[in-house]
């Protein structure tokens, strides 16, 4: 039976309530797991030294990617030991997160995209974590694996809002981690900064013993400058506006942002942070297989 397509639920009257959340990461989770290969599984071993085609309930911490890679199809490592993570996510609620692109804005993107990822990872009981911040506020829930509170992460999800900047002196790292518990941490941002706020922050995340994944969210016509001849720009964190002729900036715009781009990802892998640009038309099973290929360095 095929798959609904969750791109239809994709509108601010389903995203902002608790069930349209819960549907669309119900949907985007069993349309990913349901395109892993399957082929003939043997029976276990004491020790690892086989592997068994991917069936629908496996635990996803088991795929192993490099024998995808070798054979395109999806593996299990037969006697991995059982381990589970905590999964933080970290959320941008600066105002530039209220940009929108399709009626959507970045925020409630980000809001899908914890969702979905929330789902898969508590199908593998991990324990799942959510903490938003902004000038004027800081949201903390810390991590659990229950149905519940798989649920009260969606409602505070919905209870997330856009003020102002990213706080310039941040203490909220110390707050967020555990620099002695294995951790797969996710902040989802735009990256817009005054200064280096946001690069300071995420480089006081990352430990010995976690992983830091940056999820930086893009509109489509902030990455191809897809605009009329001429817009009016507006910073929504200064409220500063600034008219632009299409034409004349778009070479200049698309090489400035390749190069900040480059710039953001290089100086991150040199702390140790991983990056990856996420825009708005990518596919959400994209952010899952990340999610996984990210865990696997964990466990």
């Amino acid at each position: 039976m095929a798959t609904r397509d969750y791109h239809d639920l994709l509108k601010p009257d389903v995203i902002n309530t608790v069930s349209g959340l819960s549907l669309i990461s119900r949907i985007v989770v069993e349309g990913f797991t349901s395109g892993l290969h399957r082929s003939k599984s043997v029976g276990p071993g004491m020790e690892f030294s086989q592997y068994r085609g991917y069936e629908p309930g496996d635990d996803l911490r088991l795929l192993d990617w490099k024998m995808l890679a070798r054979s395109g199809r999806y593996y299990i490592k037969q006697s991995e030991v059982d381990s589970h993570v905590a999964v933080k996510f970290i959320v941008d609620a600066s105002d530039s997160m209220a940009h929108e692109e399709n009626g959507i804005s970045k925020l409630e993107f980000a809001r899908v995209m914890i969702a979905c990822l929330s789902h898969l990872a508590q199908k593998q009981g991990d324990s799942v974590g959510l903490f938003a911040l902004n000038e004027d506020d800081f949201v903390s829930i810390y991590p659990k694996a229950d149905r519940k509170h798989f649920n009260r992460l969606l409602l505070e999800l919905l209870g997330i809002s856009t003020k102002g900047k990213w706080p310039q002196f941040s203490v909220a790292s110390r707050k967020i981690h555990n620099r002695g518990e294995k951790e797969l941490i996710f902040f989802l941002t735009d990256m817009y900064e005054d200064v280096s706020e946001l690069s300071d922050f995420v480089k006081n995340l990352k430990t010995a013993h976690n992983e830091v994944v940056v999820i930086q969210i893009m509109t489509g016509a902030e990455m191809d400058f897809d605009y009329k001849k001429s817009v009016t720009f507006e910073d929504l964190e200064t409220g500063t506006k600034v008219k632009v002729d299409i034409n004349k900036a778009k070479a200049g715009y698309l090489k400035a942002l390749d190069n900040k781009i480059g710039q953001t990802k290089e100086q991150l892998l040199s702390q140790g942070v991983h990056y990856h640009l996420f825009r708005m038309d990518d596919d959400l099973g994209d952010a899952l297989q990340l999610f996984l290929k990210e865990r696997i360095r964990l466990v």
